[in-house]
């Protein structure tokens, strides 16, 4: 009975990260509400690398035929450069750059992050500062294309993925906030968000697989773990398809609607 409920307790807590981690309303901070009112503790970072790889993988489904194209291009303009490639491997290389601020500062202060804010009163006044970044922005339409993207840009846009280190501050809200503020349409903004997302998930992954390889895990929890890793991967395709569509009607006043609620019932409950 009792790995009955650890089996439904993780379960619940792959679905929770799958169907937040696309939507602008912070993956981390509601995986710490989750494992509080679950009372499931994850001292490492293992699993949480695992769910997030499981939501990566999502992703790049959805967007594996940009990723190929990407990619083909830019090895095809090292080789050969010209004026067919050269804006694939510009993207590209705006990529890298905005990975870089949250590579940083991830390394750099993992340790404050997890020792100090990783704690449920902080989710509650970070989600209230989400849900205002998104409802000052939620009418923005932009006028930028890809091809107007610059290396100002991209730097600024990590720089709002690093911010999102902070459990509660979303990373897709963040990202997508700054790119909007500086005048990128919402489907640019949308696509850079989500591609970004892609080289600093599998960086996380990297980071934490070491973590569950020393874990010494029992049959039953290897199970648990696949389930709730399918889990977050399902959830996390639907929502990002879901996620897209209200992007594209600019609805993004939804989800900052959502934070104003959730953000002070979670401060509430933590001063109790």
């Amino acid at each position: 009975m009792e790995q009955l409920i650890d089996l439904l307790k993780y379960l619940l807590l792959g679905l929770f990260q799958g169907f937040t981690e696309p939507i602008p309303v912070s993956s981390s901070g509601h995986l710490v509400i989750a494992q509080e009112f679950l009372g499931i503790e994850t001292e490492n970072i293992s699993l949480l690398a695992l769910l997030n790889f499981a939501s990566l993988l999502a992703v790049l489904v959805i967007y594996w035929d940009d990723i190929t194209r990407l990619l083909l291009n830019s090895v095809r303009h090292i080789e050969k450069p010209c004026a067919a490639t050269r804006s694939d491997f510009r993207y590209v290389l705006y990529l890298i750059i905005g990975t870089l601020p949250a590579m940083v500062i991830g390394l750099l202060g993992k340790d404050f992050i997890d020792l100090h804010l990783n704690r449920i009163e902080t989710v509650g006044i970070t989600l209230i500062i989400t849900g205002c970044a998104l409802w000052f922005i939620r009418k923005s339409r932009g006028w930028r294309a890809d091809g107007d993207l610059t290396m100002k840009d991209a730097w600024l846009v990590g720089l709002g993925q690093a911010v999102a280190l902070t459990p509660g501050i979303s990373r897709s809200g963040a990202t997508i906030v700054v790119a909007m503020l500086l005048g990128m349409h919402r489907e640019t903004a949308f696509r850079f968000s989500f591609l970004l997302y892609i080289p600093v998930s599998l960086g996380g992954f990297i980071l934490g697989i070491g973590d569950f390889l020393e874990e010494d895990l029992s049959l039953m929890m290897i199970i648990i773990y696949l389930i709730s890793l399918l889990g977050a991967f399902i959830m996390t395709y639907f929502s990002l398809k879901w996620f897209m569509n209200i992007m594209a009607k600019g609805k993004l006043g939804y989800f900052a609607i959502y934070c104003f609620i959730v953000g002070p019932a979670v401060l509430i409950y933590s001063l109790l």
